[in-house]
């Protein structure tokens, strides 16, 4: 199911560019000066990635919360976006009613549970998603829903058109992405991946990171550049061959951060068991995260083919959530 559900994407994205254009957005009360997008897991990296996307397009502050509570300076004056997938993630839920309290705009993306409820006693807008899916297959949806709600009170440009143009692309080289995330797939075999990236797109490593989780199974971790450069870099001191170092390279890096790959990629080659870069393919940012989001979903799907393991399996988190619902 969840590879019936990674080759959806590119129609998920062109589902999620209708359910955006047919939304009904309410007259914001207060003019905007912050945004703050809340969401947990799959329903939370959508806003991670947005920040990233809208870094030099957003006339306001963009800040995304993982977590129970909102800072004090939540007024009227903010947009409080509430993504979670199932309508039930208890931290976002905790923020919705904080949110309420101090006046906020808020707006829900959602596809049920207590979030929508909630949202229609108070009068709050709801865009509503389809159902009955794990949340991390269901990043198209929100994604396309936090760039409408934001582009739509005029705070940065419509992305809608682009969406649907970059579904179309992924659309044609699914094929050719699936073989070469299949090479890489066999490549992490028993191997621990170290993602890398540069700041600007962090958001695409703690995707890739999370579906290797939670897909495949399997523990890993991330850093960006510069900042790896002034202390995880001195940790490549001895052999790791373990490691498998994983590169999401930018076709348009800034020409001092492509200098420090040109150092690290040195290091990395002498002292782990393998180096994979992926390369970037568009000429936007909406275009290359979307490209890199759905090869690294094919790398985690094939890993966990691999690995003889169940890419929907979460029951651990699901042993969690019923845990803390008896407290």
């Amino acid at each position: 199911m969840m590879k019936d559900l990674i080759q959806r994407f590119p129609n998920q994205l062109k589902e999620a560019v209708s359910i955006a254009a047919s939304a009904k957005l309410s007259p914001i009360k207060s003019p905007i000066d912050k945004i703050i997008i809340c969401g947990l897991g799959g329903s939370g990296i959508g806003g991670t990635i947005v920040k990233e996307i809208l870094f030099d397009e957003c006339t306001v502050p963009i800040e995304v919360l993982k977590s129970y509570s909102l800072p004090l300076y939540v007024n009227e004056h903010t947009l409080v976006i509430c993504s979670s997938y199932s309508g039930n993630t208890e931290e976002t839920l905790e923020c919705y009613s904080i949110a309420q309290k101090h006046k906020a705009n808020i707006i829900c993306v959602t596809s049920g549970g207590k979030l929508l409820e909630w949202a229609k006693k108070d009068g709050n807008d709801a865009i509503v998603l389809p159902g009955g899916m794990p949340p991390r297959s269901c990043l198209g949806y929100s994604l396309t829903q936090l760039l409408h709600i934001i582009s739509h009170y005029g705070l940065a440009p419509q992305k809608s058109v682009e969406i649907d143009s970059i579904a179309d692309t992924l659309q044609k080289e699914q094929e050719a992405i699936m073989n070469e995330a299949h090479h890489i797939a066999k490549k992490l075999y028993d191997k621990m991946p170290v993602i890398y990236c540069t700041a600007l797109h962090e958001g695409v490593a703690i995707r890739l990171r999370q579906q290797l989780n939670e897909n495949s199974k399997i523990l890993c971790w991330h850093h960006v550049l510069p900042e790896m450069n002034h202390n995880e870099l001195v940790g490549w001191s001895q052999a790791y061959p373990e490691i498998a170092v994983i590169i999401f390279q930018d076709k348009d890096e800034h020409p001092r951060n492509q200098l420090r790959w040109e150092f690290c990629k040195k290091i990395f080659k002498k002292y782990s068991g393998e180096v994979i870069e992926i390369y970037s393919k568009g000429d936007t940012a909406v275009a290359k995260k979307l490209y890199w989001i759905h090869f690294g979903d094919w790398v985690s799907y094939f890993l966990s083919e691999q690995r003889n393991v169940d890419a929907m399996d979460i029951q651990v988190i699901n042993n969690l959530k019923g845990e803390l619902a008896s407290k």
